[in-house]
Order: C-alpha cells, then structure tokens, then sequence
C-alpha cells in the first residue's frame, strides 16, 4: 500500500504543471532592442509579478522587452515563440511556461516572450513591433539556437492569441522603422497555435480588455480583426477553445476558422464542451489538458516536427 501511495503521489508530481515547468531548466535572456524601443511611453512602477487568484504567474510594468530561450534535451530544429494573454494589462507568464514544457519535451525550442503592454503606458501596438522584431531575431539567430528558420512558429493565449494571429496574418506589415539586418528578414511565422484567443474588434463580441486597449489606434475595428487579414500566404494555423469561455467568446475562434477556410488556408479547430478561460496547458484530467497532443499531432501532420 505505502509503494502503490509513493507510484500515485510520484505520478500526480509528474503531471502537475509546476513540476513541468521545473523541467524547463535556466533560460537564455535576450533583449528585444539594442538600445530604446520604438513608439513611446513608459510604465509607471517596477517590474511586478501577481501571486493571488487569476493574477498568478502574471507579469506587468514591462520595462525591458526581452525573450527567453528553454533549450530542450532533445532539439528537433522546431521553434515556438510563445506569447502569454493577458488583454494587454499582463501577461500571464506562468501559463507560458506550462505550455513552454510540454513543447520541451517535444523537442521543440519554446521562447518565451516579454512584450511591452499598451496597459503599463506603452504605445498601444507596442506588442506587435516586440512580436515581429523577435520572430526576425529569431531567424536571424537560428544557428546559435540549432533552429531551422523555416519551422519557427508562434503560440499565443488569449490576447496572446490575437498577438500570434496579426503576426501570422500580417507580417508584410512592419509595425517598427527597420534598425539592422534582422530587420530584412521575413518576420511570417511557419505555423500559428492561436489558443482560446482574441480574434476579432468587431461586435458583438468585441467585449474584451484586448479591444479595450488597442481602440486607440486607427482604424483598429479592421486592421485589428485578425480574420479580416486572412489572405493566401497565411501560415497553418491551430485553433482550440472552450465553448464556455466567459472571456473570449468562442465565436473568436469560429470567425478566424471560417476566415482561413474561405482563403483556403490550412486550418485545424478543437472545441471543447467546458474548460472556460485561461488554462494555459491544461490541468491534468480536464477536457482542454487534450490540446497540447492534439497540437504536437497537427505540427506533424505538416511535417514540422517529426516522431511521436
């Protein structure tokens, strides 16, 4: 009985997300620019990080721009630059790195990114110069990393959501001044996971902290609708929701899935019954804990990573 209650405890530790993230191991740290980034703003405090309820694990007052790069213990040449939600006030850090270790164990090079948010007083598109100038420092970068340029996606949680779907949709936009060579590279990702995101600025779902802080950029209702951008050189994109989400209503993703269709662009949708809002990988035995795996079997559908 002790030996079957020692297998039971092991097996629960195993499969916690915070013994997942302790497998993630010391990341590299790179920042974003070479000297004061674009726009203009600044946040009004330090750096914090919450440590009560849905603020856990979540960062604001971002005043260095940086990424974080997880080296695996078996790299395929596969990357993910993640982007954690968070409706542009936060960022929700911890989720990142839950779903950061189960790419690890993949072999896939999770990135983690932390953007400047229009709710610390930055400029409102401040996350998409941040986005699309580490996608091209990614690339730029790939040898060092042992990446294959041609497999470095992006994944986003809801309003990371909406980051990862306007840089698969818009990447011939620059949202910055170019500053070196980085700079001349494509910053089109190879795949978009867009997970219980924000998609759309339009109503009547356009309820949420995401739209909120992004309204004061012209013209954003259009620009800003990710599935308004679906055109012919969108990226494979993964989709998975729950259909009882509170924040971000799951017709966000039932827009963008019928945008690619229409485009005829690759496209993959997972709706689950229940699950809610903001769950990162998933805790273990729910229904939206599936999306992971159904992730990793749709990357090697289109062979960007290969093996079980």
């Amino acid at each position: 009985m002790r030996f079957l209650l020692s297998l039971l405890a092991t097996m629960f530790i195993a499969a916690s997300p915070a013994f997942a993230q302790d497998k993630l191991g010391k990341p590299e740290v790179y920042a974003v620019w070479p000297g004061n980034p674009p726009g203009h703003g600044k946040p009004t405090g330090p750096e914090k990080v919450g440590n009560e309820g849905g603020q856990t694990g979540s960062w604001s007052n971002i005043s260095e721009p940086r990424y974080e790069v997880y080296r695996p213990t078996h790299p395929n040449g596969a990357a993910a630059l993640l982007l954690g939600g968070g409706g542009y006030f936060r960022i929700q850090i911890g989720s990142a790195k839950d779903v950061a270790a189960k790419l690890a164990a993949a072999g896939i090079t999770p990135i983690i990114l932390y953007y400047r948010l229009p709710g610390d007083g930055w400029n409102a598109d401040a996350p998409f110069q941040d986005a699309q100038r580490t996608l091209r420092l990614l690339k730029a970068g790939a040898k060092r990393w042992g990446l294959d340029p041609a497999r470095i996606g992006v994944v986003g949680m809801s309003a990371g959501g909406h980051l990862a779907g306007m840089m698969a949709t818009r990447s011939d936009h620059d949202f910055y001044a170019p500053i070196d060579d980085a700079d001349k590279l494509s910053a089109a990702p190879a795949f978009a996971g867009m997970i219980y995101p924000v998609v759309s600025m339009r109503p009547p779902i356009d309820t949420t902290q995401t739209r909120k802080k992004l309204s004061v950029l012209p013209d954003y209702r259009d620009f800003y609708s990710v599935e308004a951008q679906v055109g012919p050189t969108t990226p494979p994109v993964f989709l998975a929701h729950a259909a009882d989400d509170p924040i971000a209503n799951v017709e966000h993703t039932l827009r963008m899935f019928g945008a690619m269709k229409a485009a005829g662009r690759p496209v993959e949708m997972h709706v689950f019954e229940k699950g809610g809002h903001s769950w990162g990988a998933g805790k273990p035995g729910t229904l939206v804990a599936q999306w992971p795996e159904l992730f990793l079997a749709w990357l090697r559908e289109h062979q960007l990573i290969s093996g079980r």
